[in-house]
């Protein structure tokens, strides 16, 4: 379907535009809340700055698609497809993303504030700090999500569920003298969690939960776990 033709039936009251084929379409800040896209062929489409507001993506595939700087915020995006999509910047608030497949796709300085990420696949995600906004993962619910490889440092994820979730070998370090932002992984849950040869150096877990959690290899080195409660189920002084 062309741009045009799109924005004209959104106009005109549509809604469902359900396995829509738009491949490297173009659609920049646009106003398409609420809009039903499932299943819909959307790789390599950029969709900057565009409204999604409540929008469903269900078991779309946004495989590649730019979407930086996009309000999806309360949107449905379970099972979709976002491998190597960008999201930079982009509202993700209260957003549906179980079982997501966002491998290697690009996170830095979205807003995932109280998302739903269970069992999503997160693997070599990059959820750095842009220069100007810090990715907040705060409240999100990331229980069973495989974020193996992923790149959290300098996130904020102030009571996030990383319940069982997979860390191995991710990156959770800041340096102490460089960054501007410590890692903030303040009464988040970590149980059963595997964070073997994860890198946690200078990360705070303020009275985190890490009781059953796999810390094989892990580098704490200056991390802050006063009140956190360890893998043996005693509280770190």
């Amino acid at each position: 379907m062309e741009v045009n033709e799109l924005l004209r039936q959104y106009a005109a009251g549509e809604r469902n535009f359900q396995k829509l084929d738009f491949r490297e379409g173009e659609l920049i800040k646009a106003n398409l809340k609420g809009a039903d896209f499932s299943r819909s062929d959307l790789r390599q489409a950029r969709l900057g700055r565009t409204n999604f507001m409540q929008a469903i993506f269900r078991e779309a595939d946004l495989s590649e698609a730019i979407l930086w700087g996009s309000d999806l915020s309360q949107a449905d995006l379970s099972r979709a497809v976002l491998r190597d999509a960008d999201l930079s910047g982009a509202k993700l608030m209260q957003t549906n993303l179980t079982e997501a497949y966002l491998s290697k796709a690009c996170l830095c300085g979205a807003n995932l504030h109280g998302a739903k990420l269970q069992g999503a696949i997160l693997f070599e995600v990059d959820f750095r700090p842009t220069s100007d906004q810090r990715t907040d993962i705060g409240k999100a619910d990331l229980s069973g999500a495989d974020l193996n490889y992923a790149n959290l440092s300098a996130a904020l994820l102030y009571r996030v569920n990383l319940d069982k979730a997979k860390l191995c070998r991710a990156n959770l370090s800041v340096s102490l003298e460089r960054d501007p932002f410590v890692t903030d992984l303040t009464e988040a849950s970590l149980r059963g969690a595997d964070l073997s040869y994860a890198n946690l150096s200078g990360a705070v877990l303020l009275k985190a939960d890490l009781q059953e959690a796999d810390l094989t290899g892990t580098i704490l080195t200056d991390a802050d776990l006063r009140g956190a409660i360890m893998p043996d189920g005693t509280v770190h002084d």
